[in-house]
């Protein structure tokens, strides 16, 4: 019975953390995947280092490098002792990474960022993997690189699953192994170009290795007891759901609820295999299951915020309608850039939606420009409640200035300027 666990940053980022997940693993470390992400905030430090190096500003690759380094240092010293082999392997990784940066840009961003940010996943992997060897959990590290075969879609990959299915079958042996190890959120081109999955995407990767493994079961364990009706940092009122359906879990992934990727679910309702999303402070609650196929409703309002978006509304020059010609042309815009859609609506002369702040919108829009008016709010958020009551939507509208709104049979949508919440 193979069961895949997917461990997020934050329950990495230290030494009580690394020996956390090795607990909860050592609980249940027969025929056992595990899949880790990069540590604590990693991910975010490695885009710094990218930006410096696509900027070539040398003062700050250093800068950003030596905080990789500070960071990883001290939880490294602390797990192995002077002189332990691991120690080799891991200033290698280091300095690969060091002469990653001294190459020059590619004028390709998503490629450069594909080959400098996944070193986070890979130290992480190899520190787990070599100090659970270290404490008796025998376990063989898998570089997920050479399982996982993508396009060359460079930060938004697409799986070549026939491949990667071979790969993954011939690498992943039970009979001789009983513990994995390897990382999320990456793989690589046929011609072994790294490229990654999305961001967040280490809850697919896990998804994947589910699906062609046959598992049992995907736990994701986060610092939360499991999915709940709203993000707790920002909602103190936040509720815990016990189990949802495979079609709620997609919508609420789909209106960017944090704690389920969106790619995530199909490849395990596919083959019927149940997701469960745990908490990895207190292993022992029984957290939440995602396994039903027919639609079931929650009992309560689910409330998910996107913050720094902006609201863009297009219009056509010679103010003519909008019309199937004119959404061709922006959708294809939109995709050239690769920015995602939050919320569209349109009239007989505008089309407006939704989206989030990123590094591309000024291309976006210069581009957007060229043959239409463009016009936008900037420091906003989109909020989304499944299954509102009029109570739900009076507690989230209360005291925000509403700049656009969308009601369904069973969602509502507010674009709002951003503000304290105050509950």
């Amino acid at each position: 019975m193979i069961k895949i666990y997917k461990f997020g940053g934050a329950s990495v980022k230290d030494v009580p953390g690394i020996k956390n997940v090795c607990n909860i693993i050592k609980r249940n470390d027969n025929h056992l995947f595990v899949v880790i992400s990069a540590m604590g905030k990693t991910t975010n430090a490695m885009e710094k280092i990218v930006e410096a190096f696509v900027a070539q500003n040398q003062p700050q690759i250093k800068l950003a490098y030596q905080a990789i380094v500070d960071y990883h240092n001290p939880i490294v010293s602390e797990l192995f002792e002077t002189g332990h082999p691991f120690l080799v392997q891991y200033n290698l990784l280091l300095d690969k990474l060091w002469q990653c940066l001294q190459l020059r840009p590619t004028n390709n961003y998503d490629l450069d960022y594909d080959q400098i940010v996944p070193f986070g996943e890979l130290i992480a992997t190899q520190i787990v993997s070599a100090y659970a060897n270290s404490v008796g959990m025998k376990n063989q590290w898998l570089d997920a690189r050479q399982l996982i075969k993508t396009d060359k879609n460079y930060r938004d990959a697409g799986i070549n699953w026939g491949l990667s299915a071979q790969l993954i079958s011939k690498s992943v042996d039970f009979k001789k192994q009983s513990l994995y190890i390897t990382q999320g959120f990456i793989g690589s081109t046929l011609d072994n170009r790294t490229t990654t999955l999305g961001r967040e995407g280490s809850d697919y990767t896990g998804a994947v290795f589910a699906h062609i493994l046959n598992a049992h079961s995907l736990t994701i364990w986060k610092d939360v007891p499991g999915v709940l009706n709203a993000d707790p940092r920002w909602f103190p009122m936040a509720q815990q759901l016990s189990e949802i359906s495979y079609p709620e879990a997609v919508e609420l992934a789909y209106y960017g609820a944090q704690v389920i990727h969106p790619k995530t679910l199909k490849p395990l309702q596919n083959k019927n295999i149940p997701l469960f999303v745990k908490s990895f402070v207190d292993a022992g609650l029984e957290g939440t299951a995602i396994q039903s196929a027919e639609p079931k409703a929650v009992n309560v309002p689910v409330y998910i915020i996107k913050k720094q978006q902006l609201f863009v509304t297009i219009s056509p020059k010679d103010f003519s309608f909008i019309v199937e010609d004119n959404l061709s042309q922006i959708f294809a815009i939109f995709s050239k850039h690769k920015i995602k859609i939050n919320l569209m609506q349109n009239s007989a002369l505008n089309f407006s939606v939704c989206i989030d702040a990123v590094r591309s919108i000024d291309s976006l829009l210069q581009s957007l420009q060229k043959d239409f008016t463009v016009r936008y709010n900037d420091h906003l958020e989109l909020v989304t409640i499944r299954n509102y009551t009029k109570k739900a939507i009076a507690l989230i509208t209360k005291q925000k200035e509403i700049i656009d709104s969308q009601l369904s049979r069973n969602t509502a949508r507010y674009v709002l300027r951003e503000s304290e919440w105050v509950f």
